[in-house]
């Protein structure tokens, strides 16, 4: 190579470098400036679970009526699959009476308009004259519709034995 050629190639280079260089910085500062918004759903998410278990113990129609979608499906632990309708009955009945919940390793992961909820629930409490109290593990799945998030899916599995970690 002769000076000039060797000089063109050098700028070429270094221009292209620069080039990535800018392009991926630009990207991370795009990347970096989704995550406030992440983190923001994150704890709308992890308040809406307090209200949820709020209303359960307060048996607050409003709040449940409010949280719920309309399209909403829960499986209790028992099998029993519940819509909407089927949860405010419950709750205007007083045939669901739930004295104390207290949640734990509660793991919020957002999807797009999606977040699924995770967590340990202690619950003392009746559905009708059963007993439901115990230890349970949940998933609640919340959709985003019209920039409100609402409770769409619930399915819960008694904890059974002493063996309620999850293995990895």
């Amino acid at each position: 190579m002769d000076g000039h050629s060797e000089h063109r190639w050098l700028f070429t280079t270094v221009g292209r470098l620069s080039l990535v260089l800018i392009l991926a910085c630009g990207f991370t500062g795009q990347a970096h400036a989704g995550f406030p918004h992440r983190d923001n759903a994150h704890k709308e998410i992890e308040g809406l679970e307090l209200d949820w278990r709020q209303a359960q113990i307060t048996n607050n129609i409003p709040v449940v009526e409010r949280l719920l979608a309309d399209d909403y499906l829960g499986i209790s632990a028992n099998g029993t699959l519940e819509t909407k309708a089927d949860e405010l009955s419950r709750r205007r009945s007083g045939t669901l009476h739930i004295t104390q919940l207290d949640l734990s390793d509660i793991k919020v992961r957002i999807y797009g308009d999606t977040a699924v909820v995770t967590s340990k629930a202690d619950l003392v409490g009746k559905s009708g004259d059963r007993d439901i109290s115990g230890r349970y593990r949940y998933t609640r799945v919340y959709s985003n519709r019209d920039g409100q998030w609402r409770i769409v899916s619930f399915e819960a599995s008694r904890i059974s034995g002493g063996n309620e970690e999850a293995k990895h």
